[in-house]
């Protein structure tokens, strides 16, 4: 098991992301935004000064946060986008040696009930974008977002079925902001570990955010792990147990956002939570008598 994360979240340049991973012993960065803007979508020549920082740093790419099929994308739109990102991704990828991509079943239709989220039009998107990768030699994980296999576990096991080669990453935190379509409205909000019980033999990597819903006022309110609702020290004790090997990537969501410019905090402090995240998530991975590598 080896630790990683979403380090757009300790600063927006790659220096300063650099330096929060080395801070904290690691090797991997889970790359999403540089400078703001997704790895994919960067130009040509900021690649490549990426491509070079990171070389003489030491530090690898583990995992790219792609915004590929995502909570951003219509279904009822053309995939012309996600096909000129995914394109762009693979190559980038293979520049960089990164095996594993996180990509989406696009955004829930608004006001449109389970039944009525045109399933059979995004199981051919998203089955073209994972043979895309495979046969590039990269795996992708869904992530149970704001997006269709995230409206519960139903679906995203519905998803896999109909997507053959397709794996998952589960996030801890997101089932406690989401509500859950697997019951009858008025609908709940989900239970992380009930969710991840149920798709835990797909799940291939793990992003780790906690918090709790603020019901009366509609707000996600984000906290350390293990004191929310995410079940977070279950859910890996449950991993450990079970013999995963695999990545742990935290995205803390505290002092900042990446689809929420609203929460944000001093480039210090964030810094420091980012970082402070990392060392209280190891320490609980240890506890659990977890095998952590650099």
């Amino acid at each position: 098991m080896y630790l990683t994360g979403f380090a757009d979240e300790a600063a927006k340049d790659l220096a300063g992301q650099i330096r929060a991973t080395k801070e904290l012993g690691w090797r991997f960065i889970e790359s999403r935004a540089i400078d703001g803007v997704n790895i994919h979508d960067l130009s040509e020549a900021d690649f490549d000064r990426a491509c070079v920082q990171l070389q003489e740093a030491g530090v690898r790419i583990n995992c790219f946060g792609s915004a590929i099929a995502n909570w951003g994308k219509d279904i009822r739109q053309p995939m012309d986008v996600d096909l000129e990102q995914t394109r762009r991704a693979i190559s980038r990828m293979q520049r960089l040696g990164t095996k594993l991509i996180r990509i989406m079943s696009y955004a829930v239709i608004p006001d449109a009930p389970p039944s009525q989220q045109m399933e059979k039009e995004r199981f051919k998107r998203v089955a073209i974008l994972t043979k895309l990768f495979l046969d590039a030699g990269i795996q992708p994980v869904h992530e149970n977002c704001m997006n269709y296999g995230g409206m519960g576990w139903t679906f995203t096991l519905k998803l896999l079925e109909h997507v053959p080669g397709l794996k998952l990453v589960f996030d801890t935190g997101n089932p406690v902001f989401t509500l859950d379509r697997t019951q009858a409205e008025p609908y709940p909000y989900q239970s992380a570990w009930d969710f991840y019980v149920h798709v835990r033999d797909h799940v291939a990597y793990v992003h780790i955010k906690d918090g709790k819903m603020d019901t009366l006022q509609n707000k996600n309110i984000y906290g350390w792990p293990g004191e929310g609702d995410g079940d977070v020290e279950r859910i890996c004790a449950d991993l450990v147990k079970r013999g995963y090997d695999g990545g742990i990537s935290i995205e803390p969501h505290m002092g900042a956002v990446f689809h929420d410019p609203t929460i944000k905090t001093d480039d210090a402090a964030r810094y420091s939570t980012y970082v402070e995240y990392g060392r209280r998530m190891q320490k609980m991975l240890i506890k659990l008598g977890a095998k952590v590598s650099a």
